[in-house]
């Protein structure tokens, strides 16, 4: 049921009373970003391409020495977490994870992926746009490369990323193993219960990963990176869209040209499509 500003009866106070909104926060429109905070997630974005192991302090210096941008920390702390910055380095464990939110081991140590449908790494990434800026998770065939869901959204939710992976289910079959960050989205009951209703093993990113297999890990990294730098810079930073549905249709040609056209070196120039439909490199 939706607000209808032109209906007699009941009235918008009685439609709020019925659906325990508060009336005020329905004639709220929230700010948004400046066209400054913007252009500065648009650089930390580019730069966490090259340069995840940055931190804050340094970042705050290329960005006032390098870009003239003066922030302070608080606002610079901000803009990163809005642009899903998470600095790479080695480092003891500090913080504690929340008692009440699913927590399952990272199940790719020492394990050979040899086949498609094995394991699938998800992962949400921010995209910028023309004026402001949308999220976009995507479902990776690890093996092949192969992206076999995406999608886009202005929030990042659970439901979100749990309607992608029943799309992407539905098409290709499910994996054995689907593997992700500790993310709120992905410790929540909704994500944890469908891939167990699915029977599909659940494998979370966590402490102790830098012991695990390193060919497998790399793997891993290698898929993710590989996929968010390509879209960005194939895509995203050449074609700033304007609306969300002007985005969609561009990534939409853009992943069926990097899954089906686009030759890949770590698969010896097959591209993704040949190496998921088969099993093996075709050159």
């Amino acid at each position: 049921m939706m607000i209808d500003s032109e209906l007699k009866k009941p009235g918008i106070r009685r439609q709020c009373q019925i659906l325990s909104v508060c009336r005020r926060g329905l004639y709220y429109k929230p700010k948004g970003e400046s066209e400054e905070n913007l252009a500065i997630m648009r650089i930390l974005d580019e730069l966490y391409l090259e340069l995840p192991c940055y931190g804050e302090r340094r970042l705050r210096a290329v960005l006032i020495l390098k870009y003239g941008y003066k922030v302070n920390m608080k606002r610079l702390r901000r803009l990163m977490r809005i642009v899903r910055w998470q600095t790479i380095y080695p480092k003891k464990r500090t913080t504690l994870p929340d008692a009440k939110a699913h927590k399952y081991p990272y199940l790719l140590g020492n394990l050979t992926v040899e086949r498609p449908n094995q394991v699938w790494a998800i992962d949400i990434t921010y995209v910028p746009m023309a004026h402001g800026y949308m999220y976009l998770f995507a479902v990776i065939d690890l093996y092949s490369r192969y992206v076999v869901g995406w999608g886009l959204s202005n929030t990042m939710t659970a439901e979100w990323c749990v309607d992608v992976l029943k799309e992407a289910i539905a098409q290709y079959g499910k994996p054995e193993i689907i593997n992700s960050d500790q993310g709120s989205q992905f410790t929540s009951d909704q994500y944890i219960n469908y891939l167990k209703s699915c029977e599909i093993k659940i494998s979370m990113d966590g402490k102790g990963r830098a012991l695990d297999n390193v060919f497998i890990e790399r793997l891993r990294l290698l898929s993710e990176v590989e996929i968010w730098r390509s879209v960005k810079q194939e895509y995203v930073y050449l074609y700033p869209c304007e609306t969300g549905k002007e985005l969609w249709d561009g990534l939409n040609g853009y992943f069926q040209h990097y899954n089906n056209k686009r030759p890949h070196q770590s698969l010896k120039y097959s591209t993704p499509e040949d190496f998921y439909l088969t099993g093996k490199k075709t050159v």
